[in-house]
């Protein structure tokens, strides 16, 4: 599927369904299932935006950066290769989306200018919506 943002006509990339997703809507602690679903994104990026939200920005660095290093994996699996759309409206895609725009603003904080812009040009480019949604 192509549209009018992916010029080129390379296809999405859609990520399975994240493993620990059902039980971080439920309300469970992202910590406790980060521990027992090392390879859920969504717990990662979930972990680096409460830890952005409360000011600290070294854990949610490092939080970020897992989930987004565990999403390159998935997405590589998934046929990925290193460009075209991820898009947003693919529910399973967001905690790969939400791990690059909290990469995107722990690099800010932590005044590493150049991968904070690297990160946001590389999450417009993934998903222009998940750009506008997550406000980069």
């Amino acid at each position: 599927m192509t549209d009018a943002n992916n010029l080129l006509g390379i296809p999405e990339t859609t990520l399975p369904e994240d493993p620990a997703g059902a039980e971080l809507l439920a309300g469970g602690d992202p910590a406790l299932i980060a521990g027992r679903n090392p390879a859920s994104a969504l717990a990662w990026a979930t972990l680096a935006e409460a830890a952005l939200a409360t000011g600290f920005t070294v854990e949610a660095y490092a939080y970020a950066r897992t989930g987004y290093h565990r999403s390159l994996d998935q997405l590589r699996k998934a046929g990925w290769r290193g460009q075209g759309p991820v898009p947003w409206s693919h529910e399973p895609n967001r905690g790969f989306l939400r791990a690059l725009a909290a990469l995107s603003r722990a690099a800010g904080e932590l005044g590493e200018t150049d991968e904070q812009a690297r990160c946001a040009q590389f999450l417009r480019d993934s998903s222009p919506e998940a750009a506008d949604a997550l406000g980069l």
